[in-house]
């Protein structure tokens, strides 16, 4: 029931949010299939050598967004696929952050928005 998430320490990304977005990544790639059950909170806090606070705040997040489900006295498992509105929702949530991120390290590194698009539209055409 391991998850194999890889957590990296020197990212400024808080340990949080890796943790959601290893999850949500192994769910989208079919590594944990709906009906599988996760890892106790304990169990992957001391896995990930983190505060199981954080892994609770976690599923509980993605039990509100109906990506997990707990079953008391059984355990937390992959919630079966939600209606389409809802992943669609969900994908604009996460194309959010991903673009929160992005930004973040564009200006961390002292460029601007419009210094990036040149480069986004060239790799787009290179078709990557």
């Amino acid at each position: 029931m391991a998850l194999a998430l890889n957590l990296d320490l020197a990212d400024r990304t808080p340990i949080h949010a890796q943790v959601e977005r290893g999850i949500r990544a192994a769910i989208a790639s079919g590594r944990l299939p709906v009906g599988d059950q996760l890892p106790t909170v304990r169990q992957l806090a001391v896995e990930l050598r983190v505060n199981a606070n954080t892994i609770a705040k976690v599923y509980a997040h993605l039990e509100r967004e109906g990506v997990l489900e707990t079953r008391r006295g059984v355990g937390t498992f992959v919630a079966a696929r939600r209606p389409a509105a809802r992943d669609e929702a969900l994908r604009r949530t996460e194309l959010h952050r991903i673009v929160d991120r992005f930004l973040a390290e564009l200006s961390s590194h002292g460029f601007r928005v419009e210094d990036a698009l040149p480069e986004i539209e060239a790799r787009r055409q290179q078709g990557a």
